[in-house]
């Protein structure tokens, strides 16, 4: 029973209900500590082939991914190997030269940078799915091939003054790591981040060569995402993901098997506020208005997802959709319950 009353039977019918409602693809799980009180499975993951969506399914989870690329610079900074205040101009030479050269990888985590963003969100005011990169995506398959994409924005807001949610800085976060440790971005988010944590489902996949058992994105008029995103992610989303290494991440995060819990307290320590989205930020992680609650989160052209971790009550509760907007009916009812689920 949870602490309004509602029996796990009662939640997963209502959210099956409104997962039904809304025609939901994707999954949603409610758990805490290693019980599990809400699995549920809807939709296809292959809609011509008649694949369906199961609790095991990998999904894209778009600017989820940024916790993972926050996770990897924490921990090259806590092994001497980057600090928090290098510059960004430090690690990329000539390279990016509007680019503030004050900017700092603090910053840029924080998103108070200032710089110019490639997919702006606050002043994009289209349809995520009719969005298109402006090279073609085969092209953006590792952190480096996005540099002409982030050339050529003016800087913002002065360095450390404003946060501003920031896409194109996190890109530059995969960048600067490579750099700094000579390293692929894609090794070190696994060798420190989703091995450490036990993450054996998640990767940075090649949409045009997905793995067995992955979710193909669609957008509102059926057709696949391949299209409309990076053939692979890089540190501002693109990671593939299952509802268990979601759980899986925020058990290991707050159990010290990534980084050592003062770290951890660091990253999701509330820094900004964002009045726009009722809610605050730290280093990489949302932040409830009302609770210790981190949250991960992302959205794009056949990508939503939330995964929240309520601290107080070490209840976990995640929604992935394979469609642009499909999660967000489930993710507000959560959200609404969470103080009497908890």
């Amino acid at each position: 029973m949870t602490s309004d009353g509602a029996s796990p039977k009662d939640l997963q019918r209502d959210l099956g209900e409104l997962a039904d409602a809304t025609d939901f693809s994707g999954v949603v799980s409610v758990v805490r500590g290693r019980r599990r009180i809400v699995e549920l499975a809807r939709g296809f993951a292959d809609r011509a082939n008649g694949r369906p969506n199961t609790i095991d399914t990998r999904f894209g989870i778009a600017s989820t991914t940024k916790g993972l690329t926050a996770l990897t610079v924490a921990s090259l900074i806590e092994s001497d190997e980057l600090r928090g205040e290098t510059t960004l101009r430090s690690l990329l030479g000539d390279a990016l030269p509007m680019v503030d050269p004050g900017v700092t990888i603090e910053q840029l985590l924080g998103h108070t940078s200032g710089v110019g963003d490639y997919l702006d969100e606050n002043t994009f005011e289209g349809d995520i799915d009719d969005y298109v990169m402006p090279l073609p995506v085969h092209r953006l398959a590792a952190p480096g091939d996005y540099l002409p994409i982030l050339d050529g924005f003016p800087h913002k807001t002065p360095p450390g003054t404003t946060f501003a949610y920031n896409n194109g800085g996190y890109v530059m976060l995969s960048i600067a790591v490579e750099i700094a440790s000579g390293r692929s971005f894609y090794d070190l988010v696994r060798e420190r981040v989703l091995e450490p944590a036990g993450m054996v489902d998640t990767e940075f996949c090649r949409s045009d060569r997905l793995p067995a058992g992955a979710a193909i994105g669609y957008l509102a008029d059926g057709r696949s995402n391949v299209l409309h995103l990076p053939v692979r992610g890089a540190g501002d989303g693109g990671a593939y993901s299952t509802l268990h290494d979601l759980e899986i991440l925020w058990q290991s995060l707050f159990a010290g098997r990534i980084l050592p819990i003062p770290i951890v307290e660091r990253l999701v320590e509330p820094r900004s506020n964002d009045p726009s989205e009722g809610r605050r930020y730290g280093l990489g992680f949302w932040l409830r208005p009302d609770r210790p609650t981190p949250m991960l989160e992302g959205m794009d052209a056949g990508v939503s997802c939330r995964t929240v971790y309520d601290r107080p009550s070490g209840l976990t509760y995640t929604v992935i959709s394979n469609t642009s907007s499909g999660a967000w009916p489930l993710v507000r009812d959560l959200d609404e319950r969470l103080p009497g689920l908890a």
